[in-house]
């Protein structure tokens, strides 16, 4: 199949570009492992996964915006486990399937966003092959679906729901993609055994075509190309390096044609558009898409466009060809979904005649009116749809006016804010204020896990049964304690610089007779840890020089008074020897433990106390309370709370934190939907309730937050997720920033922080946490990408308070003392601040778009090239090369027939850069 349409591309430059207007907001989506792109689109409506209720809850918004210009985002709950595929049928923009962990398939009937959505599904199909993986709509054919399950692809006729229509041949291992021919009469699987299959199920349930055609076991997906024989697959090759290859399915002993796209762990999901033969790739976690032209010719593959996205990609769809504005020569579009916006890619060809419909760029597409039922395929039916002529929504035969897509701008008109060729990050950080609101400095955090040479692994007996008042397990600088299963409320003590596979029985611990409800080390004393037990007694413990060697029975100190259970333990930030407990007595107690006396009892509250927080100066005491309020008490003055609020609706669970010098409360609960929510407290009026909230998702454990004040950045998560939520709380409005999440492959059961001292400035690391797995324990290292990091990066690192030294005594605190921590700069001494830097020059690197759509003569383009070269070069008189002062040998030294061979490099592409190779010289001797 000859492209001569995609040849209009290469002297049109096809460019994607996003208007930022146009992105789709109050968008969570979520990270999770399967098969699918997590994204789909229909010409009117986009479905996506949500991290809502384990994945099992579905995004749905639409493709245009309502008449008020915003998006409506709303949810379906359609599984009870995760959604690992979905598609929506290509002759009913409303009818969506889905497939799940929890083993169905099931179709739904789903309507604009803004209008009450279907209480069930019209039909549910249980193929009975366990965790499902993938389904496809068949492209010809009404109600026929492709459902792969771990190894099986079945195929069902959705009107006969009893059993399927064909089950395939079972594959080697994990089925990783299927796709029918645009046809409809051939079915093409990739296989984690690295082989491809090309089944046609009407004929024999065996394949028909099969080959060893993939390098690595490692993820890939499978497209047709058009309707004819070839196919596209994305995978690893040996070397773990991404790729593209174009197959013929007729000798599939080797590939056509390859591209190389780089290293990367991402999963390369391809869209492909028949229409115009252009290729887009992305891979899952990366912040670029890639176009590339598709032909049967060599080259099989040629770039179009490298287009820079602002966030990291969660899934990708493309939208329907009848859904593009054919007036502003839109000929393809990409919905990129991130974490917290659908990010909508328009490719356009730059035309100077605008609003005016060009033919040569919309050949007849596929319509929507199916060609045969289900059953008329399965019994050998080959009628193929009848084509729609252009490209306008309103051809279609199933569209209405108001379904007509609404034109978008041209490049011209966006005025800078284009951002599919990326603008100057300056410009590109001004825009996205402009239209979004502040952003924060943070919003493009890392958080990564440290080599495996520091993690303590073979881990076993963890204690997965802690209360939700307790944080799993705690750490300081040197060592870190955790619960164990065992009886007797055992704790075992590991020295972080004895890290490594721990020993598989005899490790020393702490006895501590009975079930550990909460623990903390002393602030200021490492080897001091304090253990509450559901005996309603603290126990204090001392660790001795160097670690645990023998198992620790006797306590130093027992601290009695509570008459119940206690929930957990407080360290007073300032005084040593301070602690705070509260308890099922609903009381909260202040002990002294140098004297291991009970010094005050808080009183007041209704309910069970789910946390509580001591204020930055030591002087205040916040609680956050099962009975609804939140209180502020003032120990030294009071046993009654000096100030009460409304807290969370939820009364599953809460923790407080006091932010911003003091000033707020944030507190982590659930609001009356059971949905997991931030809110924001201002101290001053606690009665007046919360001034600002931020909703994260659905699940059963509370988000236990870490604040550092330093950064005003908190970062939070519950026992059991595999997500990391981190915001930078501002004082004022929108108070709460959403910056990058951090998730991980298996779910944690805690993450414990070190104090700053243990970040490596070097790398730009702002904290440094230890994630608790089920049979390890990680560092995890959160670092902000900056380019000079050669620099102290003084605007992240402000002088930080040297929280592990006391400033005063129990005693001097409980008579009215109050103690202030001293602070100390975080910056070696061989490294100078950025604010000190010599400024660096400001290069443009994207030329404004009007450069792009000048169209330019080919003696323009000669003379540019010709520029461009003598700019390399430079003037030879004036800049004489360096190899032109290096001493030489004398001309009868040389060897006789010498041969000089230059090669000069010139490589073009119109389409993205223009790239020119410096020469090469090789001498060769007889």
């Amino acid at each position: 199949h000859s492209n001569g349409f995609l040849v209009k591309y290469s002297n049109n430059s096809v460019r994607p570009f996003s208007i930022i207007l146009g992105w789709i907001s109050n968008v969570r989506a979520g990270s999770f492992t399967s098969q699918g792109n997590h994204i789909k689109s229909s010409t009117r409506l986009v479905a996506f996964n949500t991290d809502q209720a384990g994945g099992g809850m579905l995004g749905l918004t639409s493709v245009e915006p309502g008449s008020d210009g915003k998006w409506t985002v709303t949810v379906i709950p359609c599984h009870a486990d995760l959604i690992t595929d979905l598609d929506f049928s290509p002759f009913d923009d409303n009818l969506l399937a889905t497939c799940s962990a929890d083993e169905t398939v099931k179709l739904w009937r789903v309507c604009e966003p803004e209008q009450e959505q279907p209480g069930g599904a019209e039909v549910t199909l249980c193929p009975g092959e366990g965790r499902l993986e993938l389904v496809a709509f068949h492209p010809t054919s009404s109600g026929l679906l492709a459902v792969g399950s771990t190894k099986t692809a079945q195929l069902w006729d959705t009107r006969r729901q009893q059993s399927p229509l064909a089950a395939l041949e079972p594959h080697g291992d994990q089925l990783q993609s299927l796709s029918w021919k645009q046809d409809g009469s051939l079915l093409a699987s990739s296989c984690k055994d690295k082989k491809l299959r090309v089944f046609d199920p009407r004929a024999q349930l065996t394949p028909v075509q099969s080959a060893q055609g993939l390098q690595s076991n490692k993820d890939s997906r499978i497209l047709w190309v058009k309707d004819s024989d070839h196919i596209l697959t994305t995978g690893f090759d040996q070397m773990r390096g991404r790729e593209v290859r174009l197959w013929d399915s007729r000798k599939m002993g080797s590939s056509l044609g390859s591209a190389n796209l780089g290293t990367s762990n991402g999963t390369l999901m391809p869209l492909f558009d028949p229409d115009s033969g252009l290729l887009t790739v992305s891979g899952m976690g990366d912040s670029v898409i890639d176009c590339f032209e598709v032909s049967a010719t060599e080259p099989f593959l040629s770039q179009v466009s490298h287009c820079l996205t602002e966030a990291p990609t969660r899934g990708v769809a493309m939208v329907p060809k009848l859904a593009l504005d054919v007036l502003s020569c839109e000929v393809m579009r990409v919905l990129q979904l991130t974490d917290s916006f659908i990010v909508p890619i328009n490719y356009h060809v730059p035309r100077k005649s605008g609003q005016e419909f060009h033919a040569d760029l919309y050949p007849d597409t596929l319509g929507r009116t199916a060609a045969m039922s289900a059953a008329e395929w399965w019994k050998g039916g080959e009628k193929q749809e009848a084509p729609v002529r252009g490209c306008s929504t309103s051809s279609s035969p199933l569209s209405s006016p108001s379904s007509s897509a609404a034109p978008s701008r041209s490049p011209s008109s966006t005025s800078g804010l284009s951002s599919g060729f990326l603008p100057s990050p300056s410009q590109s950080a001004k825009a996205i204020s402009s239209m979004l609101g502040p952003s924060s400095k943070f919003r493009h955090l890392q958080g990564a896990v440290l080599h495996r040479d520091t993690h303590f692994t073979n881990l076993k007996g963890l204690n997965l049964t802690t209360p939700g008042e307790c944080d799993g397990f705690c750490t300081n600088r040197h060592r870190v304690a955790v619960p164990l299963a065992t009886a007797g409320g055992q704790i075992a003590i590991f020295e972080l610089s004895q890290a490594g596979k721990l020993a598989d029985t005899g490790l020393p611990t702490i006895q501590n007779s009975v079930n550990v409800a909460d623990f903390s080390w002393d602030p200021f004393n490492s080897h001091r840890l304090v253990v509450a037990g559901d005996d309603a007694k603290i126990r204090v413990w001392q660790v001795p020089e160097g670690g645990l060697t023998e198992t620790l029975t006797e306590p130093e100190t027992i601290l009695q008074g509570h008459t119940e259970k206690i929930y957990s333990v407080k360290f007073h930030p300032l005084a040593s020897g301070l602690l705070a407990s509260s308890s099922y007595d609903q009381t909260v107690r202040l002990w002294n433990l140098e004297s291991g006396d009970e010094v005050k009892a808080l009183r007041g509250h209704q309910d069970q106390i789910f946390g509580m927080a001591w204020s930055p100066d030591g002087k205040l005491l916040a609680t956050v309370c099962k009975d609804g309020k939140l209180r502020i008490y003032d120990p030294r003055k009071s046993a009654e709370p000096v100030q009460e609020g409304a807290g969370p609706e939820g009364h599953r669970g809460a923790r407080v934190v006091w932010v911003c010098d003091g000033k707020y409360l944030m507190v982590s609960g659930f609001d009356s939907r059971s949905e997991r929510t931030l809110y924001l407290h201002s101290v001053e009026s606690l009665s007046s309730g919360a001034i600002a909230s931020a909703p994260t998702d659905v699940s059963p454990s509370t988000l236990i937050p870490f604040y550092d004040p330093d950064t005003s950045v908190v970062i939070l998560t519950g026992k059991g997720d595999t997500r990391v939520y981190i915001f930078e709380i501002v004082p004022e409005a929108p108070y709460f920033l959403e910056c990058a999440s951090f998730n991980s492959s298996e779910p944690h059961k805690g993450l414990a922080f070190l104090p700053k001292t243990e970040c490596v400035v070097q790398e730009v690391e702002v904290a440094r946490g230890l994630r608790l797995s089920k049979t390890s324990i990680e560092p995890v290292a959160f670092r902000v990408p900056r380019v000079r990091k050669e620099f102290f990066q003084d605007d992240v690192y402000p002088d930080t308070a040297v929280w592990w030294e006391s400033s005063l005594t129990a005693s001097a605190w409980l008579a009215g003392s109050d103690g202030k921590h001293q602070s100390i700069s975080l910056k070696p001494k061989d490294m100078t601040p950025v604010s000190e830097a010599p400024k660096e020059v400001q290069v443009r690197k994207y030329l404004p778009s009007s450069h792009y759509l000048e169209e330019k003569t080919d003696e323009q383009k000669k003379d540019e090239l010709l520029s461009a070269m003598i700019g390399k070069l430079g003037n030879m008189e004036d800049n004489p090369l360096p190899q032109e002062s290096f001493q030489g040998v004398e001309d009868d030294e040389w060897v006789s027939d010498t041969h000089t061979n230059t090669n000069v490099h010139t490589h073009t592409n119109t389409n993205v850069h223009t790239h020119i190779y410096p020469c090469s010289c090789v001498f060769q001797g007889d």
